[in-house]
């Protein structure tokens, strides 16, 4: 496959500066004057190209050369391939390093380096810690274009020691432009900024959310050397979203480097005409969206008081608004329904229809699932109407990322409505247009693209095991507090193993399997007058002492810590079940057996 002159000249002039680097003219220069002749047994003047060709190769001059242009393969092997990944390089060298690393020299990047932390006052008097000694870490993560980055935890302090760079590639996503090299100006239009979040792990292996921020970054592309240092002022979440909480160093570099930058006037007149679109498109649905509520108002005075919310924020919307995006990223036909539950308090849930055309209700605080079943007022009296399972009163409204739609159905509530959305009679729709022009994506910076799920970090054996002999230390501990001797007993402590996983199971998928054979296996572990008592329980966290002094708040959990009696032999069996992001389902069982005494 040729390549593009442009192209080819970029390659050419990567390959010169390297022979350049590895001093390759020197080196021929020394075998011509020491080795040649000696090896070959002949004068200057009668030596070919081939007969110079075996003696760089066999001085290993050619292989060094091979080695360090290894990418040419690579650029090879790429273009027999119809498809690319994109770049997810991590590097924490120095840039004089990134030579060493596997980069596509004929794509662009830009390497972010952090320097370090400053004026973080919140750990101002806390002390240096220890070699060795647990303490409380501050981790970035970066989002840039569907690549995710991690950095190396830093102990909290004042002045954080964030050190640590990452390689973001940078290319348009256009069809025939993935693997080509992005000039200048093609780097001014790619409006999407780095998302940065700082992320606080204390002692107990509890995460805090410290800041976000969104860098943009295409003002490194009017310096002249392609670098550029900048301070990152950090500001707080919530309601201390204007207070600053610290400041990062950083340090931008476009690599390759640009043979012309472009000018700082050219880069802010960019900005403020992005900024400038956005403001129309908002202005623009903002109308359309004051009329088409004055026409829903119309349509019976009532529509008043309903909870028709085509802007919103809050905690149980933001859970909806993920648990929709998830169904909807599984391929099912979801929507966030907003309404009221119990007592009138407005609330969000989702909506998802079944193969069967069934609604289903989901509950993104718990999880729970509902089905929905109309009920006809207009049935006689003796007709019976099914029972409301679910906890929600009335729905005003419904949409997901394409669609808005209003209830005009004469009456609200949740169990005389129909969800028959192609009838306009019961839902007033919005125009799918308008809703794309503020949120499809990339139809506005204020809405940068959502990033990729990472796959779990956790070592799920490991983890169950260490929270596992935590949790014996500690009932020992508590049992000894209470002048009781404890004796485990490892055979049970396995056979509760399939329990676990059977209740796992059952919560992610609603069906119970294998309570028969784990009933047989109990039995058969548990001699003649001997009772056996059990108690399971699920946390989302994986904080050992948390969980135990959660469990002592039960009745029946203290009974079997504290049991007291003849041959009593305890287990305990705790399994972690990881997820995307990292999230997990940890089950933890205890157990005992004691002989039975009248």
């Amino acid at each position: 496959m040729a390549l593009p002159p442009e192209k080819a000249s970029e390659l050419k002039q990567i390959i010169r500066n390297q022979l350049s680097q590895m001093n390759v003219h020197g080196k021929i220069r020394d075998i011509l004057s020491e080795s040649v002749r000696e090896e070959l047994g002949k004068n200057s003047q009668g030596l070919s190209e081939a007969d110079l060709i075996q003696a760089l190769q066999r001085r290993g001059i050619v292989d060094d050369v091979m080695k360090e242009l290894n990418f040419l393969t690579e650029v090879q092997d790429k273009e027999a391939t119809t498809s690319s990944k994109p770049a997810t390089h991590f590097v924490d060298k120095e840039p004089a390093e990134l030579k060493k690393t596997k980069i596509d020299p004929t794509r662009r990047n830009l390497y972010l380096q952090v320097l370090g932390g400053r004026a973080f006052l919140e750990h101002l008097q806390e002390p240096l810690p220890l070699p060795g000694q647990v303490c409380a870490t501050f981790t970035l993560y970066l989002h840039f274009r569907n690549q995710r980055f991690r950095s190396k935890p830093a102990a909290c302090a004042c002045e954080p020691d964030l050190q640590d760079g990452f390689l973001l590639e940078v290319h348009k996503d256009s069809l025939g432009d993935g693997s080509r090299m992005a000039d200048a100006t093609t780097l001014l239009s790619i409006c999407d900024p780095v998302h940065m979040v700082l992320i606080k792990t204390d002692t107990s292996s509890e995460k805090t959310l410290i800041a976000s921020h969104y860098l943009e970054w295409r003002s490194v592309l009017s310096s002249p050397d392609g670098k550029m240092s900048i301070s990152v002022e950090l500001l707080g979440v919530g309601t201390e979203s204007k207070v600053p909480v610290g400041v990062l160093n950083l340090k931008l570099e476009i690599y390759p480097h640009l043979t012309q930058p472009l000018s700082k006037e050219i880069i802010d007149t960019q900005l403020i005409l992005e900024r400038q679109k956005t403001a129309e498109k908002e202005r623009l649905y903002l109308i359309y969206a004051k009329q088409w509520w004055r026409e829903y108002l119309q349509i019976r005075p009532s529509h008043n008081t309903r909870l028709v919310k085509i802007f919103a924020q809050g905690d149980c919307e933001d859970h909806a608004t993920l648990l929709c995006s998830l169904l909807l990223g599984f391929g099912l036909d979801a929507y966030v329904c907003v309404g009221t539950k119990a007592r009138r308090v407005p609330h969000t849930w989702v909506m998802a229809y079944g193969t069967s055309g069934d609604v289903v209700f989901w509950e993104s605080l718990t999880g729970h699932r509902y089905i929905h079943r109309p009920v006809n007022p207009d049935d006689p009296p003796l007709v019976e109407q099914p029972k409301r399972a679910y906890p929600y009163c009335s729905i005003g409204c419904l949409f997901n990322h394409q669609s808005f739609y209003a209830n005009c159905q004469p009456s609200d509530t949740v169990e005389l409505s129909h969800f028959d959305l192609n009838d306009e009679s019961k839902w007033k729709p919005m125009s799918t247009e308008a809703i794309k022009s503020v949120c499809a994506p990339g139809s506005s910076t204020s809405l940068p693209p959502f990033p990729p799920l990472c796959a779990p970090v956790i070592d799920a054996a490991a983890a169950s095991n260490e929270i596992e002999l935590v949790l014996r230390g500690l009932i020992s501990e508590h049992r000894k507090d209470l002048s009781l001797t404890t004796a485990w007993d490892d055979h049970l402590s396995y056979l509760l193993s399939p329990a676990l996983a059977a209740y796992e199971i059952e919560r992610t998928t609603g069906v119970s399997t294998g309570n028969e054979e784990f009933q047989d296996a109990i039995k058969r572990a548990v001699p003649d007058g001997h009772t056996f008592k059990g108690f399971p329980i699920h946390f989302v966290h994986r904080n050992p002492r948390r969980a135990f002094a959660t469990c002592l708040r039960s009745p029946f959990c203290d009974e079997i810590i504290c049991c007291r009696g003849d041959q009593v032999r305890l287990a305990v069996r705790v399994r972690v079940y990881p997820y995307p992001e990292s999230a997990c389902a940890v089950w933890i069982m205890f157990a005992c057996k004691y002989r039975s005494v009248l």
